[in-house]
């Protein structure tokens, strides 16, 4: 065996016998990987030394995913997510009102796989206009629905004061500015494109909810999608547009071709999406009202209420929640992928170019209501959208294996190095990952292509099969199929971080 790739020196670990997959150089191949403290040391075509070696044959290695869009920021939530590939795990269409706050909450309670916030431009306005308490993100956004100035027009001065706080919070660390603009689409056009100003001024993205979900005129989807578009033409700023899937519904081709010409003219406008044909947010959302649910082409009985399991009866029903309960939790299903039309429709979304898989994870809800954050295993009757425990496995078990549609190399791509690019002006050290190369971070995912599939559904919460290992940072976080539940290998990853 060979030291000489690590400097003449065994490494600490080495796996071998994996066909290994980066996706920056297009290497996919069987190789020896060795890993030395929190850093990738060789990648070799002949055998390395190492004072461990792990037999991978069969597996499939590659970086370990990252993931834009969780809002699953618990112990529970984030081991749901080891266990689905992900090595890091960010709040950025949401965001935190204070960074440094989330920050030092997720660094107390210790997480296993790297987290990072983004500056919340929504959470901000209920701080600085309701007086909304500071909480951690879900918390704050939940509890605070029914409150009713952030989601009003604001005043010059009040724009400015917003504004000055959210670029405040980016150099507190935040990735960018979480702007859910979908939550509070009365807020105008105007105060949209003077954030997205500031965000080009700082250098820094956006992560936007569009403002509508919508097929009928005015204000539907297609419009929300190019005001985004219109915004990063106007500023230069880069926007990225989170979950095309669901907030494009059925004008997916529409939004997708608007976006691929802006591109092309060198717009800075980037996507993401997840595989699946319905949606999760509080049932107090303003497009969940009973009169705009025919806006998005479905009917209440599409929505299942998560305190208590229940599929929403009618629009009574629907108003009854609401209005006792705004932050409450719901699956909708806008689309049936049973359904050749509708699933052709969700590809659509998912395979638009250099899309980034990111999964929406939100919390676990125990029967009545409250979130689920430090138990495991996961009690039994929880609830949650299954993108929250499989948004990975399903890539990979039905995309790539069943369907075809995507191959192994492409999918480990969006998942990956997509994601990693999108942040890396912002973010330098987001270089180091996304690559299966010396010198780069030691997040790795090993996982049986044959098996790796997601197991929860949206009755039953239960964490993806097919991950062999998962390190973070160097540390593994599984070992031969086992989780470490106590973990704490994750890292905050922050904006200007190299």
């Amino acid at each position: 065996m060979s030291a000489a790739a690590n400097g003449g020196q065994p490494c600490d670990v080495v796996f071998t016998g994996a066909r290994v997959i980066d996706p920056e150089t297009g290497l996919d191949g069987v190789r020896d990987v060795g890993v030395t403290g929190g850093t990738i040391t060789a990648v070799s075509g002949t055998p390395l030394a190492g004072r461990r070696t792990i037999d991978v044959s069969g597996m499939v290695l590659a970086p370990g995913f990252i993931d834009l869009h969780s809002h699953a920021q618990s112990r529970t939530g984030l081991l749901l997510q080891a266990m689905d590939g992900v090595t890091t795990a960010l709040e950025l269409e949401a965001g935190a009102a204070s960074v440094s706050a989330a920050l030092a909450d997720a660094e107390q309670d210790g997480r296993p796989v790297n987290y990072g916030f983004s500056a919340s431009w929504l959470l901000s306005r209920m701080m600085l206009f309701d007086d909304a308490p500071l909480a951690d993100p879900m918390t704050m956004f939940g509890s605070n629905h029914d409150r009713p100035l952030w989601k009003a027009p604001a005043s010059g001065r009040d724009v400015d004061r917003l504004l000055d706080h959210v670029a405040g919070e980016v150099d507190n660390g935040g990735i960018g500015i979480g702007v859910l603009v979908g939550y509070a689409p009365e807020t105008g056009t105007a105060e949209y494109f003077a954030l997205a100003r500031r965000a080009e001024d700082l250098g820094t993205p956006t992560f936007t909810h569009t403002r509508y979900i919508s097929t009928l005129e005015p204000h539907t989807s297609l419009e929300a999608a190019l005001e985004v578009i219109a915004a990063s033409a106007g500023t230069g700023a880069h926007m990225h547009m989170c979950h095309i899937n669901s907030t494009s519904n059925r004008m997916i081709d529409e939004i997708a071709e608007a976006i691929a010409r802006a591109q092309a003219t060198g717009v800075k406008v980037t996507t993401e999406a997840y595989p699946y044909g319905s949606g999760s947010t509080v049932i107090g959302a303003d497009f969940l009202a009973p009169e705009k649910l025919p806006r998005m082409g479905v009917t209440p009985d599409r929505l299942r209420y998560l305190p208590t399991g229940e599929i929403v009866a009618d629009a009574e029903r629907l108003a009854e929640l609401r209005a006792n309960d705004p932050g409450g939790a719901a699956v909708i299903q806008w689309a049936d992928e049973t359904l050749e039309a509708d699933r052709e429709l969700l590809l659509r979304s998912l395979l638009f170019p250099d899309t980034a898989i990111a999964s929406d994870a939100t919390p676990l809800v125990a029967p009545g209501g409250a979130p689920v954050l430090h138990d495991w295993p996961v009690p039994d009757a929880s609830l949650t959208h299954p993108r929250s425990t499989g948004c990975y496995g399903r890539t990979f078990g039905w995309l790539v294996r069943e369907l075809g549609v995507l191959s192994l190399p492409e999918a480990v791509h969006r998942c990956t190095l997509v994601p990693a690019r999108i942040l890396e002006e912002a973010v330098p050290s987001m270089r180091r990952k996304a690559r299966v190369q010396p010198g780069a971070d030691a997040d790795l995912v090993v996982f049986d292509p044959r098996t790796f599939a997601e197991q929860g559904d949206y009755l039953v919460v239960a964490p993806s099969t097919g991950v062999r290992h998962l390190l973070v940072g160097g540390q593994f976080v599984i070992a031969d199929g086992k989780l470490d539940t106590a973990s704490t290998a994750g890292r905050p990853i922050r904006s200007g971080q190299r």
